[in-house]
Formats: C-alpha cells, structure tokens, sequence
C-alpha cells in the first residue's frame, strides 16, 4: 500500500535560516545514542564513546553544535540501559553547569522503532525533575527519509522496492528484543507504555499542520504539552523536519523543556546542517592520510535479510577473503569461544597481507528462547566478533575498518579500536553510512565506516568497501604492506 494523498510540500526552508535559529538558542545539542549509527546523517561533529568527566568536557571543548554520546543501550537489558542513561544524564548536565550552558537532548533510537522507549526518555525526564527542571514535551521524530522511512498521518512507514510497508508489518517489528504491533505512532505509543499514555492523548503534528501552519502551528502544539505529554511528528522530506526543528526551537525559546527521541534525520535538522552528499574522492583520500597501508577489513555481525543480499553481493563483486565464526562453538563453551577466536583471528590476519578480508559471525541465525536469551545470543555473537578483530588487529592494523551492524559497530569501535573520542567526517552513500577517524589512541587515523545492518541497497556494502579500498589504495600506493605486528 502507499500512504494516502500529502499536502502539498511546504516551501523549501533555508537551511541558513534553521543553522541561525540555532545558533540563537545557545543550547548544546548532546545526542545519546542508542547505537552508533545516529551520526549517519551529519558530517563534522565529535563523539565519545565513554562520558567519564574528562571525555564530555573534551566534547563541549570542541567547536560544534552539538556531540554524540554513545551509550549503546539498544544491546543492554532494561535496568542496565536505564542506569547507562541517567549516568550519561548527569554527568553531561554537571558538566554543563560547571560551564554555565544550556543542553538540548536527544536521545535517538532507530528509525524502525525498535529500543528502550519509553524507559529512555522516562529516565531523562525524571532526571531533569530531579534537578528543578521539568520536561514539558517528549517529542517523537523517527522519520529518516533518507533510508526511505516516513511518517505520514502518524502511520509510520516503510520504503520498498516499489511500496511503502506500515512498519508494524516489517520484519524489524518481530524484533527478538524489542517487537511490536503498531504502525500508527499513537497507538505505538500507547502498546509501548502498556496503556500508561493512551492513544489519544497523544500530540499529533500532522502533515498538514506542518506544511499549513509551519513553525508557528508546530511551536504552539508543542507549547500546550504540559507534564512530559508526548507528541510524534510526521515528516516525508527535509523540509518537514526542518519546520519541526524551527517550531521546536521557538518553543524552547518560549520556555518549553523538550527531551527527543528520534531517527537519524532529525539530528542533522536540530543541530541546523544541511543535507549533504556522499564524501567527496578528495575528503575521502584526505581521511586516509595517516591510515596503514595495506588491505582492509569489513566485519559483520548485523543478521537482518538485507545485510545478508548486501554481503552476497560484496562477495560476488570484490576479490575478499571470508573468516565466519563459528558462533554455536562460541555459545556452547568458554574453551570453544577462546579455540574460535584464536582460529579466525590468526587467519583474518594471515589474509590480510594479500587482500581484503571479511570477518563474519555465522550465517545462520540463532534464535535464544526468550527474548533475555535472544540479547545473550547476540551478546555472545558482538563478543565473538569484537574479540577476533581485537586480535586482528593486534596481530596487523588494517588500512580501514568496515563495521556492518548497529550494536557491531558500537563494540568494535569501543572494545576492539579502542575508540574513546572521535570525529564523524560524513557520509558514504547519500545520508547514510558514516565515516569516522578517531581523534587519539592506538588505532588514531584508521577509517572506520559505521554501516547499519538495515540501510541502502543491496549493493551498498560493496559499493562502500569500493570506494574506501580504492580510497587507501590511492593514498597507500608508494607505501610498503603494513607490517605484522
């Protein structure tokens, strides 16, 4: 099906416009993310991966707009992801008052509705009353348009190759995790909540009202929440979520305290960036400047039926090495997760020398019996693969890193690069797929490529390696084949 007719398109807003607005609000924009894959839609922002007193004052130190707090919760159990949150709560706004700021936060789930909602938003929210700051308004933003995912009469969408799918209908609603029913945003709500916040009291910022009204009609919904009231937005293109931003910042102007949650699109429109496109062959080569030289590595731990078609056509296309790990060993025993590690790292190394090499948990996906089993089957999978890319690269650094999954990403970049600050530089492929350098530690200057496991087309994973080997190719040509270490 396809959603039904849309108001006509609002006039283009200006992006200058929108980056003044926030500018004059004077609130750092601090964005906790769920897993890493929030920054695919922004260029130019730093991030930390752990938010000890030091690594967030560095974070505001930098000349940004705002920064990314990597909290990963999305692979943790409720308690743990609550107490992760409130942790990253208190010791940003600490620090934010120690410097006499302002925060605006976002806490950004996936675009396909799955995470620790209401549980993230709840913890931010009791912990600004706990601090005599009230939140007035959660607002609601999935839509990530980029990735072809819409919202359309509160309905949330979708992209197919020819339709649009009620993402209640999709295969990321039977998530193992975090599943659901609903595709309408309200009712979403309300199943997510268990009934605490019924479906229709919640704020609907329509289409309509976006593209009719604009900012103002968006300032004054948002300004009648009182008391944590929710409110979800619609959004096809650029331009809707820009007025949403416009509407958002006039009302915390008017003294409205607001926690997000959103997809990866809203970002870029709240901190007032511009939609930009794949990173030039230029800024690419320039990334790759301190890089190893040599071949790299793409490790995939992401299951989803895409990620799948993608790695096929990698394989299909690209001269790559395949290491899969044998996961059902690695569940089954201590000793055969060690025996497991031990094995693939020494022969992902070994391949290295000669040609890009893909490290992968197996295949065939294991299902745990309940959903607390199913996040252990998928810790142990992150584990498994975190633990032979440590080895990898101990054994010898790689020109870059692919990491093809959202939890796969945060832990490789954390437990295996050891990444504690870094910059994301842009994108990949149009407003998806980030390209990071971390900023200090012992994998500095390595490009590490940040690819959800449900984004882009089936030849996006190929089409991504390409351009980073071709990337370090070029810069590696008269450099010798990094040495083993």
């Amino acid at each position: 099906m396809k959603p039904s007719s849309l108001p006509a398109t609002t006039a283009p807003v200006d992006v200058a416009v929108l980056s003044a607005a926030v500018a004059a609000s004077n609130r750092r924009v601090v964005v906790i993310d769920d897993d890493p894959t929030g920054s695919q839609s922004v260029a130019d922002l730093p991030i930390i991966t752990t938010w000890e007193d030091e690594d967030v004052r560095w974070a505001f130190d930098q000349d940004a707009v705002g920064f990314f707090v990597l909290a990963n919760t999305r692979s943790l159990r409720p308690d743990a992801a609550a107490a992760v949150i409130a942790d990253v709560h208190d010791r940003v706004v600490a620090v934010a008052d120690e410097r006499g700021e302002e925060v605006v936060l976002i806490s950004r789930g996936d675009s396909t509705l799955r995470g620790h909602f209401p549980l993230e938003t709840d913890v931010l929210a009791r912990r600004g009353a706990d601090r005599g700051r009230a939140v007035d308004a959660v607002l609601l933003v999935p839509a990530y348009p980029d990735a072809g995912r819409i919202t359309v009469d509160s309905v949330h969408y979708l992209a197919t190759a020819d339709d649009w799918t009620p993402v209640g209908d999709s295969e990321f609603a039977r998530d193992a995790s975090f599943g659901y029913r609903a595709s309408a945003l309200p009712e979403w709500v309300a199943e997510k909540t268990e009934g605490r916040v019924a479906a229709s009291d919640v704020v609907r910022l329509t289409l309509d009202l976006i593209r009719t009204g604009g900012p103002t009609a968006v300032a004054e919904a948002l300004l009648a929440c009182r008391d944590g009231r929710v409110a979800v937005a619609d959004a096809v293109d650029e331009d809707d979520l820009r007025v949403v931003a416009l509407g958002a910042l006039a009302a915390e102007a008017d003294g409205l305290r607001v926690v997000y949650r959103s997809g990866p699109s809203f970002v870029r429109a709240r901190c007032g960036q511009e939609a930009r496109g794949p990173l030039s062959d230029t800024a690419l080569t320039d990334a790759f400047v301190d890089a190893p030289s040599g071949h790299g590595l793409v490790a995939v731990g992401s299951h989803v039926g895409l990620t799948g078609r993608q790695l096929d056509r990698l394989v299909a296309e690209r001269p790559v090495v395949q290491v899969e790990i044998d996961l059902e060993r690695c569940l089954a025993s201590e000793e055969g997760f060690q025996e497991v590690v031990e094995e693939s790292a020494r022969r992902a190394a070994d391949e290295l020398a000669g040609s890009d090499v893909v490290v992968m948990t197996s295949r065939t996906l294991i299902r745990g019996t309940d959903a607390e089993d199913s996040l252990r089957v998928s810790r142990v999978a992150s584990e498994s693969l975190v633990a032979v890319v440590r080895a990898v690269v101990a054994r010898r650094r790689p020109s870059f890193l692919v990491a093809k999954g959202g939890i796969t990403s945060n832990d490789l970049a954390t437990k295996a690069l050891t990444i504690d600050r870094a910059w994301t530089l842009g994108t990949m492929l149009p407003g998806i797929v980030s390209l990071w350098v971390a900023a200090d530690g012992p994998n500095a200057g390595v490009p590490y490529v940040v690819f959800p496991g449900n984004v882009g087309g089936d030849d996006a994973l190929a089409a991504v390696v390409t351009c980073v080997a071709t990337a370090a190719a070029e810069v590696g040509v008269s450099g010798a084949a990094s040495p083993a270490l």
